[in-house]
């Protein structure tokens, strides 16, 4: 998995799978959406305004990895 986080847009995007495939996407609500690859498989999930919805500084964006390890 690999979260980006781009402060300039306030974009962040979580990927769940590598390397390219094809997409179908679903707009959740207006900030949120899910990119779903073969077999309905969750690909990825954007979110703009991050810092409101992810509760990120944009500045000096944090996250806490629990039960994982990073790298």
């Amino acid at each position: 998995m690999k979260i980006k986080y781009d402060p300039k847009v306030d974009a962040a995007y979580i990927s769940f799978k590598k390397g390219p495939v094809e997409l179908t996407t679903m707009r959740i609500t207006e900030d949120i959406s899910v990119d779903f690859g073969p077999g309905e498989d969750i690909v990825g999930i954007e979110v703009l305004d991050a810092s409101k919805h992810l509760e990120l500084s944009r500045k000096h964006p944090k996250i806490e990895l629990e039960n994982l390890v990073s790298g």
